[in-house]
């Protein structure tokens, strides 16, 4: 029975990674059509003009994929209706923008009522543990939970340049959330939603790894930002040190995109004008590759990150502990490659 039960879940997932890889293609089509095209410019990782939009795919399957469980009684209705509430705002503002531009103070607007919304849903930010202290923020805590989903909804927009590197991530950190979950209750199903979001992602990824068929968008890259730090959150309320471990398996964008900012506010550059000064931008140029980066980015995950985040997840290690050694050689890393550097030097393709 068991041996059955999980031949179905994984025949399932196959559909829901086969089914984003058609919608990829139809939406290719269809942003060919109508001529909506990335244009390469002077903040460009790309030379020719490409297609954008293929988020759309990645979104369509997830939610899909999530009501046919609350159909079958296996997720809270709640949190479905809160997850799809809030990442269809975000997947749509995001389509909008990738068709004619919205300005910044709507979309923020866009963000943060679907932060909100996610957030009363799950219940807000629970109680943490700090170096073995159980900390209820309260009201504050939800007030930091709702810029954490901010800042991740958009510093995804921001790692999300060269071709495989936002697919790449999710699709490692939604493996190692899947592991924490193993490890933490092995009985649960919870992991079926990092899952369900990870083939979706993966079907997508045929048409975006090097070179790229068809990029995100700002649709995809937002929806993928909000539903991983959602999906930490409510990590949290199963267990506080699976919190810790999600923020240890994001520490590649969270340090990259968090160290780029405050040096461009150091330098009073305006930081938030589109720039291609990221440390996994300069990577892509030194190493003249995007393969190279978005894998390299991949295996930082795997090998560095998911190992750590196991520990605390066994309770071999605290979790604020583990955050600071993970991200440790993740901040010199982006010192080295020198994020948040402005390069005055054009537009410089990499393929």
């Amino acid at each position: 029975m068991l041996y059955s039960e999980n031949l179905i879940i994984v025949i399932w997932l196959l559909l829901v990674g086969t089914s984003s890889f058609v919608l990829t293609f139809f939406i290719r089509s269809y942003a060919l059509k109508k001529s909506l095209l990335d244009i390469p410019n002077i903040r460009s990782s790309h030379s020719v003009p490409t297609p954008r939009g293929g988020g759309v795919a990645i979104i369509i399957s997830f939610f899909a994929s999530l009501l046919i469980l609350v159909l079958k009684n296996q997720l809270d209705q709640s949190m479905v209706v809160g997850m799809i509430g809030g990442g269809m705002l975000v997947g749509l503002v995001g389509f909008i923008d990738d068709h004619r531009h919205i300005t910044a103070r709507w979309r923020l607007l866009v963000h943060f009522t679907a932060a909100v919304l996610i957030l009363y849903v799950l219940g807000g930010l629970p109680p943490l543990h700090v170096f073995g202290a159980r900390i209820d923020l309260m009201w504050f805590g939800h007030l930091l939970a709702t810029l954490y989903l901010v800042w991740l909804l958009n510093l995804y927009n921001f790692m999300d340049g060269i071709d495989g590197i936002a697919s790449i991530e999710a699709i490692t950190v939604c493996l190692g959330g899947i592991i924490l979950y193993w490890v933490v209750e092995p009985s649960g199903i919870t992991w079926l939603v990092p899952a369900i979001l990870l083939f979706s992602v993966a079907g997508f990824l045929f048409w975006n790894f090097p070179k790229a068929k068809i990029f995100m968008g700002d649709a995809g890259s937002g929806f993928l930002g909000l539903m991983l730090g959602a999906l930490s959150i409510q990590a949290a309320w199963i267990a506080p040190k699976l919190f810790w471990g999600w923020i240890i398996l994001l520490g590649v964008f969270l340090v990259d995109a968090t160290v780029t900012l405050i040096r461009r506010i150091l330098r009073k550059e305006k930081f938030y004008v589109a720039h291609c000064s990221h440390g996994y931008q300069h990577a892509a140029r030194q190493l003249n590759s995007h393969v190279r980066v978005s894998l390299s980015i991949g295996l930082i995950n795997l090998i560095w990150l998911l190992p750590i985040a196991v520990l605390v997840a066994l309770d071999y290690l605290d979790g604020t502990m583990g955050v600071i050694i993970a991200y440790i050689p993740l901040i010199f890393l982006t010192i080295y490659f020198k994020s948040g550097v402005t390069e005055n030097n054009g537009r410089d393709s990499i393929r």
